[in-house]
């Protein structure tokens, strides 16, 4: 046969091939997906006793070829009771690599497992006050199945993997939480033998609390290990190693096994050199510099053991001892250092028992130039009610400070502070308040401090001092500048090692007083940062506080605004400042204001009273857009104004002002010394081309009461009058904060005003006849805008009724004089005697009267 038809063959071939493969690449992952769902599902439900979810089960050939992948999708483990609710496992994405042959295998036969890897995941393990674990959640008195009996899923681990996974550790019974969080761990070796070598590489940051107290907050720590492993015996052994805290390496040598009753330790760690860049690099990255160009002197060593068994009763003893002796250290583009340097802290447990467990740090000491700072502290019985002996005493030139160690600031600080403190005090006196077993004593003070943040606003403190007692802690005096405000405080704060240690409410009572308070001064904006984006948050009151303040301050500039002698109280609790007989004279009158600002829900709140006393209208109606919105009479009426104002509504939190859409109250109000210039309004100008009998200018405004109401954006006016010479207007409607209207004016119009449009029939009147005329009533309808009113009037039918009154008038006018002249007739035929002629007389005049008033007929 020809060579190139045989090649030609081998190629169609080969190329039938391929396309037969590819296509079962693409057809097998939807043949077997419901068998994989399926030995998944049976094998989970088959030995949990908790709630399974999983959204998805996909297969891939191509990932892992010539392995299989299946993906699992939002796999979950949810606890039933005790712990009915909690999520004790969870993965966003888990995958387990196999053998495609693995995918032929009947139904009861295992699936080997050869590999898995997970991301996003979250392991969280809850030991509840009486010793239960979440994490035991076998099924319970289940058979015995046979030893020839197969398992749908068997495991034959060769390597795994998880990303940006998180382990929670939580005993309800002795108050200890652990987290792990940004957890990324590999692992490889031979599973299929019971001895072999395990190579992982692990990085997380740890966090650590015991009963509210923190040790411990996103320590990065990283370990690459080899593990020596005897899976007969649950052995683990430290091999080759090198483990990380922040930068500070240890090594670790010995092993653990898990055993019947817990977890056997026998591990020994130290760092391997005694550099004091071992200190340095204990510090998180974020508060230090580069360590590499440092220079040091002296040693810094960690060195300890952990031997025993840990159980629902006993831990290992250990001892971590940490020590320095003499050292020093300079940072390259600093013109200070630190020197004599002395650390020697330890941390043991001799018995096993985990209250026996105390913290001795027998001295920390250091020194720039002649500043010296000493601490020394002891902590006993950490697991169930913590003693704690503690003092300090030293002095530092915080511009020193800074000189010496690279805090990262625009400007440097500047400032001595001197302390002076002892303290000692158990934790449960501390939770239950009971001062006379704490002993606290001594004295912080800090004078000449000047910090400057990153938008360049700076706070100089002259001076301040802090006294320490059993009970509480003295401000003693606080005097402070920043940008146009001063500051001079006193006060205490109770509950204050509550708060530090066990995140109680912190409690106090302050008195300040200031010559002027610039409100921009003290505000910030809370940002967050997402993506490389800056957005701001809502600014919400700290839930911790628990306190008063009152204060008086002869000048508060806020916003446009020029408070003056302002006064009052703020008591602040539960996300919330209560206000109380606040005070302060603003538009050459008084404002009083009592009322609350809660921020506890997603939507900050508020509920005012405000009393207004002898204001200004013009600068209160044109400076606060919220009464621009209720009664915008600006520039319209000129006068003092007072008022009792009732309000309440949401916040823009970011701004933390009104939202005036969410606005309700009412506000009652009188003014006084007023007038009105019809030349500020669109809508008086409106009104005087429509009603010409009206100068608006003379409208007497005086002591006019008002009552308004407003709710959701929407102002009821209730009637009120005002006079015009002797011309009553009534006045009542509506109007929207966007402004449209809807007002109906009431004009009582005596007929003379209404003299242009009936002239002719007024003129024939004489003074007295037109007085004895009724009021005429006018009505004036405003619609539309403030800036584009629209005004209908019923002038024509009020000038029509003037023409009604006028000829009722009449009627009457000669009604009486031809029953004058008749009763003259009917007198003098009476004195005659000629009866006949009287009541013949009296006829003709009734048909002649009623002629003169009735419509003729055609």
């Amino acid at each position: 046969m020809d060579k190139k038809m045989v090649f030609k063959k081998v190629l169609k071939i080969s190329g039938i091939v391929l396309l037969v493969l590819f296509v079962a690449a693409f057809s097998v992952p939807y043949l077997f997906k419901d068998k994989i769902q399926e030995k998944i599902t049976k094998a989970l439900n088959d030995n949990v006793d908790a709630k399974i979810t999983f959204k998805n089960a996909d297969l891939s050939l191509f990932s892992s070829f010539p392995k299989a992948t299946i993906s699992i999708e939002k796999l979950a483990v949810i606890n039933k009771a005790p712990f009915e609710g909690d999520t004790l496992v969870a993965f966003q994405e888990l995958n387990i690599k196999m053998s495609v042959m693995e995918l032929f295998n009947d139904a009861n036969d295992p699936m080997k497992i050869e590999g898995v890897a997970s991301k996003n995941g979250l392991i969280n393990i809850i030991f509840n006050k009486e010793g239960v674990g979440n994490y035991d959640i076998a099924l319970k008195n289940k058979k015995q199945e046979s030893a020839d009996k197969s398992k749908p899923l068997a495991f034959k681990i060769n390597n795994y993997e998880v990303e940006n996974f998180k382990f929670r550790f939580t005993n309800e019974a002795t108050k200890i939480k652990m987290e792990l969080d940004s957890i990324n761990h590999s692992g490889s070796g031979d599973f299929t033998n019971n001895i072999l070598d395990l190579d992982t590489k692990t990085t997380a940051k740890v966090s650590m609390s015991m009963d509210k107290m923190n040790y411990m907050k996103n320590v990065a720590v990283s370990l690459d290990a080899v593990l020596g492993m005897d899976l007969d015996k649950s052995k683990y052994t430290f091999k080759e190693n090198k483990a990380k805290i922040n930068d500070l390496e240890l090594e670790f040598n010995g092993f653990l096994q898990l055993v019947s009753t817990g977890q056997l330790y026998d591990m020994k760690f130290k760092t391997p050199t005694s550099s004091f860049k071992n200190f340095l690099g204990l510090i998180p990255a974020a508060y230090r510099s580069n360590i590499e160009n440092v220079k040091t002197s002296g040693d810094f060593t960690v060195v300890g053991f952990a031997k025993g068994l840990l159980s629902d009763t006993s831990v290992p003893k250990f001892n971590i001892a940490i020590a320095s002796n003499n050292a020093s250290f300079q940072y390259p583009d600093l013109p200070k250092s630190v020197k004599n340097i002395i650390i020697d802290t330890k941390i043991i447990n001799e018995s096993g028992v985990m209250n026996d467990t105390y913290v001795n740090l027998d001295k920390l000491s250091f020194s720039i130039d002649r500043d010296v700072f000493n601490a020394k502290a002891t902590i006993k019985n950490v697991a169930t009610n913590a003693l704690v002996d503690a003092s300090l005493k030293g002095t530092i030139n915080l511009g020193n400070f800074s000189k010496a160690y690279p805090v990262k600031l625009k400007i440097p600080l500047s400032g001595i502070l001197k302390a002076d403190v002892t303290t000692k005090f158990d934790m449960a006196s501390v939770e239950k308040s009971d001062y006379q077993k704490i002993n606290n004593a001594g004295s912080m003070s800090l004078a000449g401090f000047k910090y400057v943040d990153d938008a360049g606003k700076a706070m100089t403190i002259s001076s301040a001092k802090i006294q320490f007692n059993p009970s509480r802690v003295n401000l003693q005096e606080f005097n402070a500048t920043t940008g146009k405000s001063d500051i001079n405080a006193t006060g205490t704060l109770d509950n204050f090692y509550g708060f530090v240690f066990r995140n109680q409410e912190l409690k106090g009572n302050f008195t300040m007083a200031s010559n002027q308070i610039a409100v921009s001064d003290f505000m910030t904006d809370a940002t967050t940062k997402t993506d490389e984006k800056s957005t701001k948050t809502a600014m919400k009151i700290p839930s911790f506080l628990n306190c008063t303040l009152t204060a008086k301050a002869n000048t508060v500039l806020y916003d446009n605004l020029t408070l003056k002698n302002c006064s009052g109280k703020l008591a602040i609790k539960d996300q919330a400042v209560s206000l109380e007989n606040v005070k302060t004279n603003v538009f050459g009158g008084q404002i009083d204001l009592n009322g609350m600002v809660s921020t506890k829900e997603k939507i900050s709140n508020f509920n005012m009273k405000l009393g207004m006393d002898q204001v200004d209208i013009t600068q209160t109606f044109t400076q606060l857009d919220m009464f621009k919105k209720i009664a915008p009479i600006a520039g319209v009426i000129t006068g003092k104004f007072n008022s009792i104002v009732k309000l309440s509504g949401d916040l823009n939190d970011k701004e933390i002002t009104p939202n005036l859409n969410t606005l309700n109250g009412d506000l009652l109000g009188q003014m006084s010394g007023t007038s009105i210039n019809p030349n500020g309004s669109n809508i008086l100008n409106t009104i005087s081309q429509n009603l010409k009998f009206i100068d608006l200018k003379k409208l007497n405004v005086n002591d006019v009461k008002m009552a308004i109401a407003f709710q959701d954006g929407k102002v009821t006016v209730k009637p009120f009058d005002i006079k015009y010479q002797d011309i009553k207007v009534s006045v009542a409607g509506t109007h929207g904060f966007d402004q449209l209207m809807n007002y109906n004016l009431k004009f009582d119009v005596p007929a003379k005003y209404l003299g242009n449009e009936a002239a002719g029939l007024l003129a024939k009147l004489s003074p007295g006849e037109i007085s004895k005329l009724e009021n005429i009533p006018v009505n004036a309808n405003l619609t539309g805008s403030f800036s584009k009113p629209k005004v209908t009037t019923d002038i024509k039918s009020a000038t029509t009724s003037l023409v009604t009154s006028i000829a009722k008038q009449q009627k009457q006018k000669l009604l009486s004089q031809g029953t004058s002249a008749l009763e003259n007739i009917i007198n003098n035929n009476t004195k005659s005697g000629d009866t006949t002629k009287t009541k013949k007389v009296v006829n003709q005049a009734k048909d002649l009267l009623n002629g003169l008033f009735k419509k003729k007929t055609p």
